[in-house]
């Protein structure tokens, strides 16, 4: 089957199982009273107190069984990646028990969170010196450059702010799993073009285009959730997904040599964090808010903009960014 096929049949199947495994869950979390609280201060949310959370199992379940089915040769790549989603997906599973079980919106300690990001992003780093993937495509240029040991640092950082930036967009019915979508569609069809266009550039064809496949598993995994998230959401992702899909985006774009696309194709997660660090500094500096609340997303809706439009507002932004990247991205290979 060539790679096209797969990654088409890899998504398709990914929604549907996403869809079963939905219909299934929702129902068992309601009965266990698996439900998110909501913040004092986000009055326009009070009606989705009670919501079931923990709906990140949903696309992460689904999507990880259609990567698996349809990988081919190689999948070492594609099996660390999942790793690391798993890994942060119970991580974010241990933060919604704490949630449910204190009755409060606030679960683990950020410092435990960061504590956790910091060590995988370092394991990651280690991982990708060693074994030599510390090739990085250049945006817009049609060339690569040897990084070397500068990658450790590189991936180090990278990794803490993408998974930070992934997480603080996750606030809105639709709102994250929509944006990372059209991100993995995106992330993935441009690692299809690499292999194209500089397959040389890769230890293993076979390897980045299980890459590839799993990109559009993720596609169709969040499709598929969208059905039960969109406004109004009968089930939240929780941070057992919105973690998760924080670690995989960083995670695929890292070992796949395209982490320089992180911000332009995601460049609404990095607007989600720039509104929150210049709000903090500059309150800390004036007393005084650039926007009505941070991240960018909350300034928004207290302008009066439904949820539905902001989610798609931000998803129209990224399939421009993401369309223009491929693009100059073809003009320039």
């Amino acid at each position: 089957m060539d790679l096209l096929k797969r990654c088409l049949a890899a998504l398709l199947l990914s929604l549907v199982l996403a869809v079963l495994i939905g219909a299934l869950l929702i129902p068992l979390l309601r009965r266990l009273k698996f439900g998110q609280n909501i913040l004092k201060y986000l009055s326009e949310h009070d009606g989705k107190k009670g919501t079931p959370t923990m709906g990140g199992l949903i696309f992460l379940l689904s999507s990880f069984l259609s990567a698996v089915v349809f990988h081919e040769g190689d999948f070492y790549l594609s099996v660390v990646c999942m790793t690391v989603g798993a890994g942060y997906a119970v991580v974010g599973l241990t933060d919604d028990g704490v949630k449910i079980a204190r009755r409060r919106n606030e679960g683990l300690d950020p410092l435990q969170k960061t504590l956790f990001e910091l060590a995988v992003a370092v394991v990651m780093a280690v991982f990708c010196c060693r074994r030599g993937l510390t090739l990085v495509f250049l945006p817009f240029s049609g060339r690569t450059v040897e990084t070397g040991l500068w990658f450790f640092p590189i991936c180090v950082f990278v990794f803490l702010a993408t998974t930070n930036s992934v997480n603080l967009t996750d606030g809105l019915d639709g709102l994250a799993a929509g944006v990372c979508y059209l991100y993995f569609a995106f992330l993935g069809a441009l690692v299809c073009l690499q292999l194209a266009f500089s397959p040389e550039s890769f230890i293993s064809e076979k390897e980045y285009g299980n890459l590839a496949a799993l990109c559009f598993s993720l596609v169709g995994g969040l499709i598929g959730y969208l059905l039960f998230n969109t406004h109004r959401a009968s089930v939240f992702m929780g941070d057992t997904g919105s973690l998760a899909l924080g670690g995989l985006v960083a995670a695929i774009s890292i070992v796949s040599g395209n982490v320089l696309f992180i911000p332009l194709i995601g460049f609404v997660f990095v607007c989600s964090s720039l509104s929150v660090i210049l709000q903090v500094v500059h309150f800390r500096r004036t007393g005084k808010r650039i926007f009505l609340m941070a991240p960018l997303h909350h300034h928004f809706q207290h302008l009066g903009f439904s949820e539905s439009k902001i989610a798609f507002g931000y998803k129209l932004v990224t399939f421009f960014v993401g369309t223009l990247t491929l693009l100059l991205f073809r003009v320039a290979a």
